[in-house]
């Protein structure tokens, strides 16, 4: 579907499984490799430059994602969005990010609040510059920002590990032009909460903004139903009387 290219591999002195599980899930999330699509290690090797244990290794790890699944003999399946994995990768971002606002409020010094607001003038820059892809890098280092702010970078690295099927609905969502425009203004209320030491009031504008996918989940899959595994009403026949 997407017509960016495939991730390539960042340079940095992380292992190259950690590389390699990076890009994949990238080019997974921009829909360069699309749900129901077909891998294989040996290609990917081939066209990463690198040995078949690393690409076997983001396997394993995306598969722990719920973004693929190993098929033995097979190869490896990109898999379709589940909007049951959406729901409870929202719930528990919402249970993290509320605490993480709560007490960013409270705790989040001068820099880290010109930080958070750097952030936004950089999302508002990319409105028309960016690829949906970087867009969605600029919302989660605001996200990721403010961890940091409360105190809780453990608490971003938690949510990454429970919010790559959200991920693939943001992206389709964020290539809607107005929807960028509502995130934006979505993070600046939150923003203004922290910046007036109003922990209730920011935690309102955390479940408002990730309240938006549950919006957006129903749009999305009747807009791109290949995409998404069946619903549980579609998928089991009616029972008769």
């Amino acid at each position: 579907m997407s017509q960016e290219p495939l991730a390539k591999l960042e340079e940095s002195n992380e292992p190259m499984a950690r590389r390699v599980t990076l890009a994949l899930r990238q080019a997974i999330v921009s829909m360069h490799l699309s749900p129901g699509e077909m891998l294989s290690e040996q290609d990917l090797a081939h066209r990463f430059g690198v040995s078949r244990s690393p690409v076997r290794e983001a396997f394993i790890k995306l598969s722990q994602s719920g973004l693929v699944r190993v098929l033995p003999q097979r190869g490896t399946l990109v898999v379709k969005i589940s909007r049951a994995a959406v729901e409870d990768a929202r719930f528990i971002r919402e249970a993290v990010e509320c605490a993480v606002v709560r007490e960013a409020a409270l705790k989040a010094t001068p820099a880290m609040l010109a930080g958070l607001t750097d952030s936004l003038v950089r999302q508002k820059r990319a409105l028309r510059t960016k690829t949906t892809s970087e867009f969605l890098a600029l919302d989660e280092e605001f996200h990721r920002l403010l961890a940091e702010s409360a105190g809780r970078p453990a608490a971003w690295e938690m949510i990454e590990d429970v919010k790559p099927q959200m991920d693939r609905v943001r992206f389709l969502d964020m290539s809607q032009g107005p929807q960028r425009h509502r995130i934006i203004a979505q993070h600046a209320t939150i923003v203004d909460a922290i910046k007036a030491r109003d922990p209730a009031q920011a935690v309102k504008a955390m479940q408002d903004h990730l309240g938006e996918i549950l919006l957006s989940l129903p749009e999305m899959a009747a807009k791109y139903p290949d995409l998404f595994e069946p619903a549980v009403a579609d998928a089991q026949p009616a029972l008769s009387a």
